[in-house]
């Protein structure tokens, strides 16, 4: 498959960058006549003309489906102040969007104090691509289902679907909504460190909890505006020194997104947990906190029976449909039985 034609625009400093996506969301890039926004339009990642790249092992391949074929593709890699781990004087730290995979999996200093992150991160794919995919690039990564990631021609022949070009979702027909699942590995563990977002434009910045970041649509799955990037990752010094596992469930032990995925961070006092938090991934349109975890355990002594209640609470949870070649129902169990060990395994682990 051969990508679709399109400029490629190259941002050298982050101003620059959010000049062309200022000009993408309402004036008009090089040879365009600018269009202004119809407050009544549905927006989708699919509208358009701009696409961002930062490792690319994402958008290439879908680039490749014709899944994206914008006009305009904006390069952020020689941006070098989106890179980086840097420590932070209230004992936090702030992660650059286009940092690596890999650097975060070998930061000494993120594995010594937010070690969930390390794990989910070392997960990812193959050491290849954590080589060249980004953290900012894993938050925003797109929802997939079996119906929506392929070719052109394969998803021509089931009549497209409503996440792309069509009506109909497949995975649940009839209804009005896309189910496409949310398949990132680090957002689970991020949401149990009280992760915020920098997202920043050209008329400034804000900041966003990663919680409220993702909308549970499938087709629409992130609060981003067309004008913003996302630029900084921050999680806060109340979360360092939890221990951390993470646990996914694919078909192949390296390349393959996760089909269900737990996080799972935690304090430990004496022998009884002081607080503990899940989150899980691939088994809904959005990675999310287990709703109820800590008040289930905090403040108690882990045993089978209380592990396997975080499990059944994290299964309810999950609402796992026919986006891949495995059943719902197995997806599920792996939910219960990931976060089970997840739970043992954190209270055994020395941070």
């Amino acid at each position: 498959m051969s990508l679709p034609e399109f400029k490629l625009l190259r941002a050298r400093e982050l101003r620059q960058a959010l000049e062309f996506l200022g000009k993408c969301a309402g004036s008009a890039l090089p040879g365009q006549t600018a269009r202004a926004p119809d407050s009544r339009e549905r927006l989708s990642l699919h509208d358009s003309g701009l696409r961002v790249v930062a490792g690319g092992t994402d958008l290439i391949p879908s680039m490749k489906q014709k899944l994206f074929e914008p006009e305009y593709v904006l390069d952020l890699r020689a941006i070098r102040e989106l890179r980086g781990i840097r420590p932070l004087a209230d004992g936090g730290v702030e992660i650059g969007a286009l940092t690596t995979l890999r650097e975060i999996e070998r930061s000494a200093f993120l594995r010594q104090h937010y070690p969930v992150l390390t794990e989910a991160a070392a997960s990812v794919a193959s050491p290849v691509l954590r080589n060249m995919g980004t953290i900012g690039g894993n938050i925003c990564l797109d929802t997939r289902c079996l119906w929506y990631n392929q070719s052109l021609t394969w998803r021509k022949g089931c009549g497209f679907c409503i996440k792309k070009d069509g009506d109909l979702c497949h995975v649940a027909p009839g209804g009005a909504k896309c189910w496409a699942a949310f398949s990132g590995d680090t957002p689970p563990a991020l949401l149990c460190l009280d992760a915020e977002l920098e997202l920043a434009s050209a008329t400034g910045t804000r900041r966003v909890a990663l919680r409220d970041f993702y909308t549970g649509l499938g087709d629409n799955y992130r609060n981003l505006q067309r004008n913003e990037l996302l630029t900084r990752v921050l999680l806060p010094a109340s979360s360092a020194g939890f221990t951390g596992v993470y646990r996914k469930l694919r078909v192949r032990g390296s390349i393959d997104y996760p089909l269900a995925g737990v996080a799972v961070a935690m304090k430990r006092y004496n022998s009884h947990i002081a607080d503990a938090r899940i989150g899980i991934t691939a088994v809904n349109p959005a990675p999310l906190l287990v709703a109820g975890a800590s008040e289930l355990l905090a403040g108690k002594t882990l045993d089978e029976s209380l592990a396997e209640a975080a499990g059944d609470m994290a299964a309810k949870i999950s609402k796992p449909l026919t986006t891949s070649a495995l059943t719902p129902e197995y997806r599920r169990e792996m939910i219960r039985v990931f976060t089970k060990r997840a739970v043992l395994a954190a209270a055994q682990a020395e941070n």
